[in-house]
């Protein structure tokens, strides 16, 4: 036995350090019951089940493949077009008001996906308050319910992905191979064209990339949209197999599950192989100026603003809009605006304000556990230490599968009574945290890593040879370093875990309703004003929880200078 405790921690710690491997085993462990049992058991279910390939036989799993991949390649191709232009414009030329024109092009991300369904849903509704005041009532049924509306919204809605993408890129773009091509007799665009290639190219196919992999996992605007217009795609084919069937249709959701987790990994190692071919660039030369854009200077900013404006904002105000009806089809004016909606949301009695709760404490336990898993996890697969490097890869993995696949791993694993005590998680409130403690931790954990690999080891090695333990080496060595990293982590955790529908949506039992959940089930039932009223309660809430974290965050003993509260 004593064998068996020292290969462990050798194991769990770097080489030659088994205080550090004793200490950081319960955060293996955790990583490796929450995230590695549920990708274990989908990836047994989904060899056992031939990969899903035998389903392809099936009309409606075959249409729903296709479906996918053509939605996330068209999807692709509107998110490189509107964020890769909206970067161009905002890092290479000098359009006015470039950093308010930069913050609506990031705004999509804020907003949960099934939101941005409902409110695209809601401006483009032919009996909707918006359409109604802009004259374009009456046109039909509601365009975005269909094929085209997923894949449009799903570009908006991937758009920052390609924004973040390429204005990263030229920004750091030299200025000497445009002053050559300057030389050569090309003119300043095109000689702006040759020096941008060699870092946009790489740049766009990096966000090509995450942007596919981000699709084919998208399951909120499929939902709201797609299902209407009988629209479907893998990741809500599981859902309609699953809520239909029950616990019977497990096996079958499974195998779906295999077939889109395995054309997920596919698009992930085309994306690290685009990451890799990345062009790198020297820091500390000169930069070529911004492209003046002249005479054409407004005939260029007037329309690029109008549609940053349209696709960040008009969305929002439908939503607005269409919480204050009181019923569909009724007209928006100052006698029958309503608010009926908002008091059911905030209501602690009704339904929905349960779902506020329930999503509130859901995501802070969730981001709390995720720092104090990911702190010692990515500091011991930093130093190198080969358990903690496996477990944090089953953080990553189950971050980077789409949550419907990994809900299935969940269920599998979950279902069963658990051992000793004949209970089973499924159908409690459990399972859905289990599920979140499996999913989030890696956004906490990935900024956590990066920084340890750059820590400097010194004071950490000194309070060692004083004979600290390791959670005192992490309070005095790591966490003035670590401690920025982990709080951004946390709260991308809280903001992503709130508003959460993926996971829930196949996860979620009576009294367990989450905000995700209750907002989809309201637009579902034709409740469609409460749902907007819930949407954006939500919104206000989830950023209301993000500002109240970051500032109890930023009081935290060696944060002051990554927050900037004290000089």
């Amino acid at each position: 036995m004593p064998a068996v405790r020292l290969s462990l921690a050798e194991a769990g710690g770097p080489p030659g350090d088994p205080r550090a491997g004793r200490a950081g085993l319960p955060a293996v462990a955790a990583a490796l019951l929450l995230a590695g049992l549920p990708l274990g058991f989908i990836a047994v279910e989904a060899v056992a089940g031939g990969l899903g390939l035998g389903l392809l036989g099936d009309g409606r799993v075959l249409q729903a493949g296709l479906n996918t991949l053509v939605t996330a390649l068209a999807s692709t191709v509107a998110a490189l077009v509107l964020g890769g232009g909206a970067a161009l414009l905002a890092g290479l030329t000098d359009l006015p008001g470039r950093r308010g024109f930069a913050a609506l092009a990031l705004l999509p991300m804020l907003i949960p996906s099934q939101i941005a369904a409902l409110a695209w849903g809601r401006a483009f509704d032919p009996a909707g308050p918006l359409a109604r005041v802009l004259g374009l009532g009456g046109f039909g049924p509601n365009p975005l319910e269909s094929a085209w509306g997923v894949w449009l919204v799903m570009g908006v809605e991937h758009m920052p992905i390609a924004f973040l993408a390429v204005i990263g890129a030229v920004t750091r773009i030299p200025a000497e191979p445009a002053e050559a091509a300057r030389v050569a007799g090309a003119g300043p665009s095109a000689a702006l064209a040759v020096a941008a290639r060699p870092l946009v190219a790489p740049a766009l196919a990096a966000a090509a990339a995450l942007s596919l992999v981000s699709a084919a996992g998208n399951f909120g605007v499929p939902a709201l949209l797609g299902i209407p217009g009988d629209y479907p795609v893998l990741s809500t084919l599981i859902y309609q197999r699953l809520s239909g069937f029950g616990p019977a249709a497990v096996g079958e959701a499974a195998a779906l599950a295999g077939l889109l987790g395995l054309g997920t990994l596919g698009l992930l190692r085309l994306q690290s192989l685009m990451a890799g071919r990345a062009a790198r660039v020297a820091d500390g030369g000169r930069l070529v100026p911004r492209l003046p854009l002249g005479r054409r200077r407004r005939q260029i900013a007037g329309p690029a603003w109008m549609l940053m404006i349209a696709l960040s904002l008009l969305p929002l105000a439908a939503l607005v809009a269409a919480s204050l009806v009181p019923a569909p089809g009724v007209p928006l004016t100052a006698a029958t605006a309503s608010l009926d909606g908002y008091r059911a949301a905030l209501d602690l009695r009704h339904g929905a304000g349960g779902a506020v709760i329930t999503s509130a404490w859901l995501a802070l336990a969730t981001a709390l556990v995720s720092v104090a898993v990911a702190l010692p996890l990515g500091l011991l697969a930093a130093r190198g230490a080969p358990a903690a490097r496996l477990a944090a890869g089953g953080f990553d993995l189950a971050l980077a599968l789409p949550g419907t696949v990994f809900a299935i791993g969940v269920i599998l694993a979950f279902l069963p009574p658990l051992p000793g005590i004949g209970l089973t998680l499924y159908g409690t409130p459990a399972i859905l945290l289990a599920a979140y403690l499996g999913r989030f931790p890696g956004l906490v954990l990935a900024p956590v890593r990066a920084a340890a690999e750059r820590l400097d080891p010194a004071p950490e090695q000194a309070a060692r040879l004083a004979g600290a333990g390791f959670p005192a080496r992490i309070r005095v060595g790591a966490w003035p370093a670590l401690a920025g990293p982990a709080a951004g982590g946390a709260l991308l955790v809280l903001l992503t875990a709130f508003n959460e529908l993926t996971l829930s949506a196949l996860l979620w039992s009576r009294g367990a309703e989450t905000v995700g959940v209750a907002i989809y089930a309201r637009q579902a039932e034709g409740d469609s004003a409460g749902a907007a009223a819930l949407s954006v309660v939500a919104l206000a809430a989830a950023l209301g929880l993000a500002g109240l974290a970051f500032r109890m965050i930023a009081r935290l003993p060696g944060l002051e200078s990554a927050f900037g509260d004290r000089p």
